[in-house]
């Protein structure tokens, strides 16, 4: 049964806070009919049955708790699990426990669970599909957990106005589904600023407006992500923020693109990049990269593998920073600015 695009009423259903991770958060007005509409096209998109189970570790407050925590399962009449506190070895004993089906959330808890030390097949074997948006899903990270979980691994873009509106779908080209954000669900519209790459969108599931504000959409009902990208037949790839790039000497650097390049190594299994100031170049390239067990990896390895990559060498990092963790905030966003006090007592 097709899914209707058009929104009765506008009657405002819950209020979620953006994380403000670099600024002030803002208070995003969703709707009840927005919200019913998104969960019964995710529900279709996902291919969710009344037999699957989700584990949920995101809070209610944050839009993927809500809309696959709450309105999915009850659009499906699935079984919800709730997590109060993320810890990767209790979410592994629930997803055997409860057999959960399906898991939806950012590379850090899954990466969290593959660096657990209980970590095993048999404790995962009922996973289907598992679906990954946020920064830092790289083409490398699906591939890890493709063959760690034994699942479908897809990724997905969305945010806390404009949720998941891509992925890929059943019967899409896995390799499609491995090296893109996926593409448009139901009847949501995308378009990249010629100028800048900014992606804007507009569609039935988007928030409609912040409190406080009435700056959120330009005349014509487009919403401005703050996202960089570029979109290929229909597929959308995801390169970076306007506000996560670095400039180095005149040259601008997507930090995703730096962390694609460095967990395609072999021995990293989660990176993030950050810009740090440099008196002669502006910016410098500082990475941050957590290891699989028993792994090395330094600065001559960093430049040694993006040169044999074919990376620019200007993006290469000029600083390697090797952490037991990347912290996390509670949607399971990197928490760069942990990162960044935590590179004041490097320094220090």
């Amino acid at each position: 049964m097709p899914i209707a695009s058009r929104m009765p009423d506008e009657t405002p259903g819950a209020v979620l806070f953006t994380s403000g991770s670099s600024g002030t958060p803002k208070g995003v007005i969703h709707t009840q009919e927005r919200l019913a509409y998104k969960a019964r096209l995710m529900a279709q998109v996902h291919g969710l049955t009344p037999d699957d189970a989700i584990l949920m570790p995101a809070p209610l407050a944050h839009i993927s708790g809500l809309l696959n925590g709450v309105t999915v399962p009850g659009v499906v009449s699935m079984k919800t699990v709730l997590m109060a506190r993320w810890d990767p070895s209790n979410a592994l004993q629930m997803i055997e426990r409860e057999r959960i089906t399906f898991m939806i959330g950012p590379p850090t808890f899954f990466i969290g669970m593959m660096s657990a030390p209980d970590f095993s097949a048999g404790a995962v074997e009922s996973l289907r599909l598992i679906s990954s948006g946020g920064a830092g899903v790289t083409a490398a990270f699906v591939e890890s957990a493709s063959a760690a979980f034994g699942c479908v691994v897809k990724r997905t873009y969305g945010s806390t106005e404009a949720p998941t509106i891509t992925t890929s779908q059943p019967g899409d080209d896995p390799e499609k589904a491995r090296s893109t954000d996926g593409r448009p669900t139901g009847a949501v519209e995308l378009r990249i600023a010629p100028e800048t790459g900014e992606l804007s969108v507009r569609g039935p599931e988007l928030f409609v407006g912040y409190i406080g504000r009435d700056d959120a959409f330009d005349e014509h009902g487009w919403f401005r992500t703050g996202d960089v990208g570029r979109i290929d037949d229909g597929w959308l790839t995801i390169t970076g923020r306007l506000k996560d790039i670095i400039i180095r000497a005149g040259e601008n650097i997507a930090t995703a693109e730096v962390e694609g390049a460095l967990e395609a190594h072999p021995s990293v299994r989660h990176a993030v990049a950050v810009g740090v100031p440099h008196r002669r170049l502006g910016e410098q390239v500082l990475a941050f990269v957590q290891l699989v067990p028993d792994a090395t990896f330094d600065l001559e390895e960093c430049r040694r593998w993006f040169e044999a990559q074919g990376v620019a060498r200007f993006k290469t990092p000029e600083r390697i920073e090797v952490v037991d963790d990347i912290p996390m905030m509670a949607a399971g966003k990197p928490d760069r600015a942990a990162l960044r006090q935590l590179l004041l007592g490097l320094s220090s």
